[in-house]
């Protein structure tokens, strides 16, 4: 049901070399790019006209209105389950914990006696948010995204999810009403690719936003590619990726059940063990199976990823090993479960979120740790984060000198101008002082 890789016996090759022996699920944004790039200019062009088009011809359904009514967002928290609503109400809270203790505050450094530079973080003005609808419903992406720029003060919030045809051409009713409780009054029912270009270029009914972000397919990470550089985005998620390192203190219970989890997701969802218990890697192989059986979206999701060119057990000489191996793969996410656990977190480089120990797996994270599940994926984890307050907020330096602090360095802003060819620099110095810059 899943390949294995054996590293063991010789040294490990590095960097480049290392990465390249750990599979990755085929996920081509640039041929998909050529795809979207006509229907984000439609978008633009027509607006509203095209929204509803295009809901009709990938969705099934004729939307009257884009944007949904609010009377749909207080029926769908009215009517959502009181146990549903517990849960969310509590991921909520957890989340809000965690995102409020990123915001950053104005400082000042006094560089010397009258000249100073302040760092003020400002929040992005407008953001559009994406929920996904295809596969399963994701009203944790809602949390998700909603909780840390409201955190980090943004002042204009919307949100997009895909038209349902079960629910009248309306977002599923779990992602209103988590909007709802969030107090997120602007949704609107769009998916994938159209619903970027709406953020990015604005529609009658929408007006454009600053920043896109959120997970989804291929077509959303293409649109966020296409419109780079015009918008900000978060990142171009791929499919979800969970690896484990684990030694033989590991239960292969918990490391079986919680690759299958990850597999669920997507047929392109990849399920990595990396570890130096050959023992351990057959014990969770014989588990795999019963757990499998006993799941609900085995032929469509689960036995496809797990089957996949990117699912694998890595087998390596010494945990030390392990270690290089999960850095060089950078998962979204990586649990560690070995006889350190907690130590062995602390030294781990690139990964965009690290569950530690048996009783913080991957599911924890997705719904009520308090982190954030928008995550990093495809090896960017060795130079990307994932969701947080400070992707919402812009640092801006504040340079406040005096005319004797500016006196004190004026020579040496002159003398790296002249180095540079730019004399002008130079001389926007020398006016403030007769064309004599002190020290020369």
């Amino acid at each position: 049901m899943i390949s294995r890789i054996d590293l063991r016996g010789s040294a490990l090759p590095q960097g480049a070399g290392l990465r390249a022996l750990l599979p990755r699920a085929e996920f081509d944004v640039a041929a998909a790019l050529d795809k979207v790039r006509p229907i984000c200019e439609d978008v633009h062009h027509r607006g509203d006209a095209a929204l509803v088009e295009y809901a009709e011809k990938f969705d099934g359904v004729k939307l009257a209105n884009v944007r949904v009514p609010a009377e749909a967002l207080r029926t769908a928290l009215a009517e959502l389950d009181p146990q549903v609503r517990a849960a969310l109400e509590e991921s909520i809270k957890r989340a809000r914990a965690v995102h409020r203790a990123q915001r950053r505050t104005t400082h000042t450094t006094q560089v010397v006696p009258g000249g100073s530079v302040t760092e003020k973080w400002v929040p992005v003005e407008r953001v559009g948010l994406y929920a996904p609808g295809g596969r399963s419903v994701y009203p944790s992406s809602v949390i998700m995204n909603v909780v840390p720029a409201q955190e980090a003060g943004v002042e204009s919030i919307a949100l997009a999810s895909p038209a349902q045809a079960e629910f009248g051409g309306l977002p599923h009713p779990t992602i209103l009403a988590a909007c709802a409780l969030l107090g997120v009054d602007e949704v609107y029912a769009a998916g994938g690719a159209t619903a970027v270009a709406m953020f990015a270029y604005g529609t009658e009914s929408c007006p454009p936003a600053n920043m896109v972000t959120g997970p989804g397919n291929i077509w959303v990470a293409a649109a966020k590619r296409y419109f780079t550089g015009k918008i900000g985005i978060d990142a171009e998620a791929g499919p979800t990726e969970i690896a484990v390192l684990a030694d033989d203190t590991a239960d292969p219970v918990h490391v079986a059940s919680d690759l299958i989890s990850q597999a669920e997701h997507d047929p392109l969802a990849a399920a990595v063990l990396v570890t130096d218990s050959e023992a351990l890697a057959d014990a969770v192989e014989r588990e795999l199976e019963p757990q499998v059986a006993a799941s609900k979206h085995i032929d469509d999701r689960i036995v496809p990823a797990l089957e996949g060119e990117q699912s694998v057990i890595v087998l390596v000489d010494t945990l030390e090993d392990g270690l290089k191996v999960v850095d060089a793969y950078g998962a979204e996410h990586l649990e560690i479960q070995t006889a350190d656990a907690t130590a062995m977190a602390d030294r781990v480089k690139n990964a965009g979120a690290i569950f530690v120990g048996p009783w913080a797996p991957v599911s924890l994270g997705d719904y009520a740790a308090g982190s954030n599940h928008v995550l990093p994926t495809g090896g960017c984890a060795c130079h990307s984060s994932g969701l947080s307050v400070q992707s919402f907020l812009r640092g801006i330096h504040i340079v406040d000198y005096s005319q004797d602090a500016l006196a004190d360095v004026a020579h040496h802003v002159v003398t790296l101008a002249e180095a540079e060819d730019l004399p002008a620099h130079g001389a926007a110095i020398k006016a403030r002082f007769g064309w004599k810059v002190p020290g020369q």
